[in-house]
């Protein structure tokens, strides 16, 4: 299917932003995931073509990064870690329960379009471990029960608000985001708590701070 008007519009709005205009590659990308649902071989074409690079760049970048799919994935995308942490505190557990309730594997969406899974490395939030993220909205502290909890509430349309964010929206909406991140949403939930706070809080008590530069440790 051929890129909307206002999608390329979108698009030439993006490389305007960069000094260099490849360096607009991973925005229009993600503008094309939040209007296709994926990264389709026409929003290839159109990145190629607005910045004056071969398709196979853009292929590169595009395979390159897992945030990027070519494949439809789920109005909600559900992501969990299962790298070190996330797994020794649980995430395997969640994945496994989560897999269950949506009947579905790795990257695969359920029939009706609704959900997909994904096992994802990591997801840099190791203070909160084991974390899922539900369209990249971070869900923290997770269990097996939580975590299918928020699926369920999801599934009857009710609002769910993320840990540290906005309320959960849908995959397109947070790859819109994630091309224009000036929405108007980055004050929405909380960013921080305690404990992410802790380190901060300790050195503080212990009058400890970094070594200015020139200085041995």
């Amino acid at each position: 299917m051929a890129i909307s008007e206002q999608t390329l519009e979108s698009m030439r709005d993006i490389v305007t932003r960069y000094p260099q205009s490849r360096s607009a590659l991973l925005p229009m990308l993600h503008l094309v995931q939040s209007a296709e649902g994926e990264v389709t071989p026409e929003g290839i074409a159109a990145c190629a073509d607005m910045l004056g690079i071969s398709k196979a760049e853009v292929t590169g970048v595009s395979t390159f990064y897992t945030m990027y799919k070519r494949k439809p994935v789920g109005e909600h995308h559900i992501g969990v870690c299962v790298n070190t942490l996330c797994g020794l505190l649980g995430g395997d557990a969640v994945y496994e329960a989560l897999s269950e309730r949506l009947g579905v594997g790795h990257n695969e969406p359920i029939a009706d379009g609704k959900f997909s899974l994904e096992r994802i490395e990591c997801q840099a939030a190791c203070t909160h471990a084991p974390v899922m993220t539900v369209d990249w909205e971070f869900m923290d502290d997770v269990t097996p029960s939580s975590a299918v909890d928020v699926v369920d509430r999801l599934a009857r349309g009710e609002r769910v608000e993320s840990t540290r964010g906005p309320a959960i929206r849908n995959f397109q909406a947070s790859e819109h985001t994630l091309a224009f991140p000036d929405d108007g949403l980055a004050g929405e939930g909380n960013s921080v708590d305690d404990k992410m706070l802790a380190g901060l809080r300790y050195a503080k008590e212990h009058n400890m701070a970094a070594p200015q530069s020139g200085q041995e440790a």
